[in-house]
């Protein structure tokens, strides 16, 4: 095993998980991010990930040192100067995601694995831009990791598989049950099972068809879940369906309308569980309220 140093650009609410996850089990990581502001942001959301590790697992009062042993950059060349592996958790925009990989491939050692995180986009769209194509996959986190542990392991056709190795192993060593996928999918296969049950739900909801609370409602008592699309989408946070639903508004309408929709809600504030209200307000949401199902 190779990676030791991990590097991870990007400190919203998955990446600053992953950064952690990582460092609770014993590698060197550093969090980069654009600004002190989006790094201080990036802090609060590491604190608030104590008290859940500390009950989730067996040796978890070690969480209490994890943000102290981690260092933290907004310079992109000091945050990689020594990575073995660069995971990016940036917002899902292709140029931004472009921009950073040309910067990044100018900065980072040969010895360094670039990986993205990405929701929706796959390697091969942006391996042009990195300059070891060979080196360059993707692994995928479910959001609440130390709890949703599983990992998607998927590289683009110049992937080599050693480096998809070492990356399986990197997932199984922080406690992740890694899948391999064999070739691409937009989605992977998580959300190529969830995105068109939140998609489904958003129409609902911005057609007018039903209120959040309902549709979830209806999708709990159907199927036994514990949660319902909206309750999904506000644990993954509003930013991430907005960017994916304009990305698709030129040419889809109801994709205009969701993200309308999610804006308005976005510039009040109401961002999803980490802000404290999205459709649902937290820490106790109604959703797990004894009487919600009644």
């Amino acid at each position: 095993m190779t990676i030791k140093n991990v590097t991870v650009a990007g400190g919203g609410v998955l990446g600053s998980q992953i950064a952690f996850q990582a460092a609770f089990t014993g590698f060197k990581v550093t969090l980069y991010d654009i600004n002190d502001g989006a790094l201080d942001h990036a802090k609060q959301l590491l604190a608030s990930y104590v008290p859940e590790f500390e009950d989730f697992y067996d040796d978890g009062d070690r969480a209490d040192s994890v943000i102290d042993q981690m260092s933290f950059s907004t310079s992109l060349a000091e945050a990689v100067a020594d990575a073995d592996l660069v995971i990016e958790a940036i917002p899902e925009s292709v140029k931004i995601k472009v921009d950073y990989y040309t910067e990044l491939s100018k900065v980072a050692p040969a010895k360094t694995i670039f990986a993205t995180n990405s929701s929706t986009f796959v390697p091969s769209q942006f391996a042009e831009y990195v300059d070891r194509p060979e080196k360059f996959l993707a692994i995928h986190f479910a959001n609440q990791i130390w709890k949703n542990n599983n990992a998607e392991v998927m590289g683009h056709p110049g992937t080599e598989d050693k480096y998809l190795d070492e990356v399986v192993q990197f997932a199984k060593d922080i406690r992740m049950v890694p899948f391999r996928l064999y070739k691409e999918q937009h989605g992977y296969i998580l959300n190529s099972l969830l995105v068109p049950l939140l998609d489904a739900a958003q129409k609902l909801w911005v057609n007018g068809v039903s209120d959040p609370k309902t549709i979830d409602k209806s999708w709990m008592i159907a199927t036994g879940a514990p949660q319902g699309p909206f309750a999904i989408l506000d644990v993954v946070g509003l930013n991430t369906p907005y960017n994916l639903a304009l990305a698709k508004a030129d040419t889809d309408a109801q994709s205009a309308e969701i993200a309308k929709a999610l804006k308005a809600m976005i510039d009040d504030g109401k961002t999803g569980a980490a802000s404290g209200e999205g459709f649902y307000q937290y820490p106790n949401p109604a959703f797990a309220e004894p009487g919600f199902l009644k």
